[in-house]
């Protein structure tokens, strides 16, 4: 048992992720803001949060530039309702004091890794691709021969009205999509021609600009991609229930998991980066969830990055004992979580080796948002972070958190070891 998490991290690690079993307890973003910190002593320069990657630029443009002001990182930085967690509000001013007069290099860098969607909509692809157009066209005005393509293509015409696209009956319904319509052919075919001379006119643009400014068009336009992709996803006719929101889960997870490599691209040299997202996003088994005669089954972003990066990539599984705030009450006997709870007091990392003779809980409800721990989501873990009491917790990490400032400016970096 620890609260060191680098007593389960390899130095080979260059991605960790954290997960929480539901986004509804705050215990766990308190603890980790605790865990973050401690990180970034090691050698952690950035972290990246379950929101939209484009909309947390706007965060990332206040804490290591003190552009805009808290109120609209938080009101603009932030998707599904996240904005609002005051652990995320915490983690936010803890960056911008950190990052107050160090030099680039040395600042922290805040990241979403999720595409721009929520549970029952998916906005229109319009703005994210005229954003890279219109970068295109601005970015190659420095004295730059000009693209003559720039002037092309014509993306609102396509696109139509932005609301065809955002109501939930285009993501709900195949007859009501618009994602496999000639329209939006034309649209990914454009979305495409504009990747490819994004990365052709790359020299110029960032001469002309700066490579930040070049990969900022380039996020915008592959969440722009990513939604012509799910909005074809929803189109798709013929599926059953639990395929066709395994089909829209797993293309969201595939999203996420080429935003977690992007985000490693442009960190690769500043050191590590925590992943902070629901255990069933980060866990290296395959994903699952059940609700009446609904099954759903998917790779989640875990799984896939920990494909790819191999011992590069490491899991933290989250598990909660009891909640207050979701009206979790004390795990039965014999449960997985049982287990854990005589022998924590506020929460503690230990192995990832549960009893053989216990069993997962049964006492969650699906408003809860809670997945309760399984043999499936901890194999493959390095460590298992458990919170025995959930208010207890986020008492105990609020006053960790009052006491702790960010380290002094001119503290050097040790590595991630």
């Amino acid at each position: 048992m620890s609260q060191d998490i680098h007593d389960f991290v390899t130095p080979m690690c260059e991605l960790l992720g954290l997960g929480e079993p539901t986004h509804q307890e705050p215990a766990f973003g308190w603890v980790r803001n605790e865990l973050f910190a401690g990180l970034v002593e090691r050698g952690f320069r950035s972290i990246a949060l379950e929101t939209d990657r484009v909309a947390a630029l706007t965060v990332d443009d206040y804490v290591r530039e003190g552009v805009g002001s808290l109120g609209a990182a938080m009101a603009g930085g932030f998707s599904h309702g996240f904005g609002e967690h005051g652990a995320n509000r915490e983690l936010v001013v803890w960056i911008r004091e950190f990052n107050r007069d160090r030099a680039p290099g040395e600042q922290l860098s805040f990241h979403g890794f999720d595409a721009p969607t929520e549970n029952y909509s998916a906005p229109s692809p319009r703005r994210y691709l005229e954003h890279a157009r219109d970068y295109l066209r601005t970015g190659l005005r420095s004295g730059v021969e000009p693209d003559p393509d720039t002037a092309a293509p014509d993306i609102a015409g396509p696109a139509g009205a932005d609301e065809c696209w955002s109501r939930a009956e285009a993501v709900l319904d195949p007859a009501q999509s618009p994602g496999a319509t000639a329209e939006a052919a034309r649209l990914r075919c454009a979305a495409d021609d504009l990747l490819v001379r994004l990365h052709a006119r790359a020299p110029e643009l960032i001469a002309a600009t700066s490579r930040a400014e070049w990969s900022r068009a380039r996020t915008w336009l592959t969440a722009g991609i990513g939604l012509l992709r799910y909005h074809a996803q929803s189109a798709v006719p013929g599926l059953t229930p639990g395929e066709r929101l395994s089909g829209l889960i797993g293309l969201r997870d595939a999203l996420m998991a080429q935003n977690l490599l992007d985000i490693r691209d442009l960190e690769a040299r500043r050191g590590p980066t925590l992943v902070f997202s629901h255990n069933q996003h980060l866990q290296r088994n395959p994903s699952a969830w059940e609700s009446g005669e609904l099954a759903c089954g998917w790779n989640g972003a875990g799984r896939i990055v920990g494909a790819l990066l191999g011992e590069r990539y490491t899991f933290v599984a989250g598990s909660l004992g009891r909640s207050e705030a979701i009206g979790l009450g004390e795990p039965a006997a014999g449960t997985y979580e049982a287990s854990l709870q005589q022998r924590f007091e506020r929460w503690e990392l230990t192995d990832p080796v549960l009893p053989a003779g216990g069993r997962t809980r049964t006492d969650t409800t699906p408003p809860q948002g809670y997945f309760p721990l399984d043999r499936e989501a901890v194999a493959g873990a390095a460590a298992l972070l458990h919170v025995p009491d959930g208010a207890a917790a986020t008492a105990a990490a609020v006053a960790v958190s009052n006491a702790t400032p960010p380290a002094p400016a001119d503290r050097g970096a040790a590595g991630p070891g």
